[in-house]
């Protein structure tokens, strides 16, 4: 059996995750919104997490799930007869996605492609499967390299870790049964380049990519307000652009420019089974970590 992926330090000692038990849950996360500072180990090709500190923690991280995690919802309803989740034994699996930061702060986001069966459509960072054996900064660049086709060069950017989420798919019990678990961590990366270096540079995978674009500070602050579970998006500007610049491929290989309309950036999540492209939940909780980090630095004037 392969090594379990996510840890949690319960009782004093490691224990895998089951799949059908939310992480949030298990550390001690009440009816609140959330997030929950947690205490982070972050090993090669594993997560250790507590809510309590331990030796080798390396990071203290705000860790989220959404108001409709499935998890979450399967721990206080009875389960009805027949109705099966992945095997027993099965546990967590680890996820890595990186906020490539530009020098002149702005960030990438991809749109996965419609024929994908995990979340098509959705607008996302760079990221995927953390492999065995791989050192998390390395699984999240060699996930932007196979995305985006961008390789940052040694000495050229640096990065920290933001924060953790819960996910799954489907997002919500109304869509079905959850096939796949996984707690994301998501890493800052900031490069030295400016957008536009990066631009020229960018080749995204057609297999997985059908556009991309950059964001700043203000549409971003607008898309990570949307509130997921409601209707209406709430507190948003009054003075947003009607659409955001964007880079959509072709299916003969090359690109075009997109007018995205920004109300498609502000979507939430549907009640029911919906491939519509829109920003993912998680995406919104990164957007607002990244957010948080910019307001540090401005106020510690670096």
């Amino acid at each position: 059996m392969a090594a379990a992926r996510v840890l949690l330090l319960l009782s004093g000692r490691p224990e895998s995750v089951s799949f059908a038990k939310s992480v949030c849950g298990l550390l001690g996360a009440g009816s609140g919104l959330g997030p929950w500072p947690t205490h982070c180990g972050l090993k090669r090709g594993q997560l250790v997490l507590s809510d309590k500190p331990f030796p080798g923690a390396s990071a203290r991280l705000p860790l989220q799930r959404p108001p409709f995690c499935p998890f979450a919802a399967l721990d206080q309803q009875p389960r009805a007869p027949g109705v099966e989740l992945p095997p027993k034994g099965r546990g967590v699996d680890l996820g890595v996605a990186v906020i490539l930061q530009s020098s002149d702060q702005t960030v990438l986001l991809m749109r996965r492609t419609s024929t994908l069966n995990v979340s098509p459509n959705l607008w996302v960072p760079p990221g995927g499967h953390v492999e065995p054996d791989e050192e998390l900064l390395d699984g999240g660049l060699r996930e932007l390299w196979e995305e985006s086709g961008l390789q940052l060069p040694q000495g050229q950017f640096s990065w920290v870790p933001l924060g953790l989420w819960e996910s799954a798919y489907p997002p919500k019990l109304s869509w079905g049964l959850p096939k796949y678990h996984h707690i994301v961590l998501y890493l800052l990366v900031i490069s030295q380049e400016s957008q536009q270096q990066l631009q020229a540079r960018i080749q995204p995978n057609a297999g997985e990519v059908s556009a991309f674009m950059w964001l700043g500070p203000d549409i971003a602050a607008a898309v990570a307000a949307t509130e997921d579970g409601t209707e209406t998006p709430k507190h948003l500007p009054q003075d947003l652009p009607s659409s955001v610049p964007a880079v959509e491929l072709k299916e003969n290989g090359g690109a075009q420019p997109l007018a995205l309309p920004t109300s498609t950036l502000l979507r939430t999540t549907p009640g029911t089974a919906d491939s519509r492209e829109r920003v993912s939940t998680g995406t919104k909780f990164a957007l607002t970590l990244w957010l948080q980090h910019l307001g540090r630095k401005s106020r510690d004037g670096s």
